[in-house]
């Protein structure tokens, strides 16, 4: 069976790699020649919404997919109209667009920041009236890594907010005073089944995800059962299939949704070394109609991203239990080129090799102490 992939980023590329195991083919659609996808698998170059390179991507495949959530409802719905699409595509439009996604999850009963939908300046000002401050705006669409965001502190910060973001849909939101930032990934099949992966701790400087901790440290079973109502909640509401990623805000103990992404997710990059069946895997598996795989922990694990620069690899890999993952793109501020996996057999374990990482890569301190235990 070969698979179709809408977007051929580093997802793409760690799909591609985990289908070629399970005797999958793959062929991705990405507008760059030069899409990390591009060294593992087949590559159509060309616009999502080019219907040529559509047709290209098609061809010969049983099954559609994706591995970005921005992409024009078009691309979607014309891979649909030739084959199973999986996610649904009603996941895709839900997906990409925030006040959809809060008004999605509070209509299934899923707790998220009070928020309102913001077209004009004024809207902002009567927004910020109604639900206070600190505010966070964001765009409604193609909002990533801590883009498209403006924090407002004060009434006083709204000229400055509409000067940056204004002239986009909008959403605001009311700040939630959170301890940690925890993360829920799923999978689901055709035939609904559905397995969880352990909710995993994640780490963010200046909106980027640097760290994961899988499972995440001190948590009960109350944070657990709520994280399983909400992905379930979520998953057969949109006849799901495939990995999903459900982002949340710890607020005592209580989960507060940020938001979602229908794909396999940044988060769940820990899974190729340190679960029984990887986020990519189980995904294939979903998609082309194969027996889900277990998504157990083998341990402590933590993911480290690399932003800008790769690390001198002799140093990463002279770290017991440490893989590296690069994704073969080229060095840039602000730009994810690669990951770290460190695994281990004990907390203590895990936070002493995340303290040699460390030297070697940037590692948030709260990630290390939280490793630790």
């Amino acid at each position: 069976m070969k698979i179709a992939v809408l977007g051929g980023g580093q997802l793409g590329r760690m799909l591609a790699l985990a289908a070629h195991p399970l005797g999958l083919g793959v062929r991705c659609l990405d507008p760059s020649s030069k899409a990390p996808a591009g060294a593992v698998a087949e590559l159509v170059v060309g616009a999502f919404d080019d219907e040529v390179a559509l047709g290209r991507l098609a061809e010969g495949c049983e099954r559609a997919t994706y591995e970005l959530e921005n992409l024009p409802i078009k691309a979607g719905e014309i891979m649909a109209s030739r084959m199973p699409l999986h996610p649904s595509l009603q996941a895709l439009t839900v997906g990409q667009e925030r006040v959809a996604e809060k008004s999605f999850f509070r209509a299934h009963g899923i707790a998220v920041p009070d928020f309102v939908s913001v077209d004009a300046r004024e809207e902002l000002e009567s927004g910020v009236a109604k639900l206070g401050c600190p505010a966070v705006l964001k765009t409604r669409r193609f909002g990533y890594d801590g883009k498209g965001q403006f924090v407002l502190h004060s009434p006083s910060d709204v000229d400055e907010a509409w000067v940056r973001l204004g002239g986009w849909p909008l959403i605001l939101e009311k700040f939630v005073p959170f301890s940690r930032e925890l993360s829920v990934l799923a999978v689901r099949s055709a035939e609904g089944e559905i397995r969880r992966w352990p909710l995993v701790e994640n780490h963010h400087v200046g909106g980027i995800l640097i760290a994961s901790i899988a499972p995440a440290p001190k948590l009960d079973a109350t944070l657990e059962a709520q994280a399983a109502v909400a992905v379930t909640r979520l998953m057969e509401a949109l006849s799901y299939v495939g990995v999903l990623a459900l982002e949340t805000f710890q607020v005592g103990d209580t989960l507060v949704a940020n938001e979602m992404a229908p794909r396999v997710h940044n988060s769940g990059h820990w899974t190729i070394e340190g679960a029984e069946t990887s986020q990519f895997e189980n995904h294939l598996r979903a998609v082309a109609g194969l027996p889900l795989g277990s998504t157990a922990a083998h341990g402590p694990v933590a993911m480290v991203n690399l932003i800008g620069t790769p690390p001198p690899t002799e140093a990463v890999l002279a770290i017991p239990g440490a893989r590296l993952h690069l994704y073969g793109k080229e060095p840039r501020l602000g730009r994810k080129i690669g990951h770290v996996t460190v695994l281990a057999q004990s907390a203590a374990e895990l936070g002493d090799r995340l303290e040699r990482l460390a030297r070697v890569v940037p590692v948030p301190d709260a990630a290390v102490a939280s490793a630790h235990g």
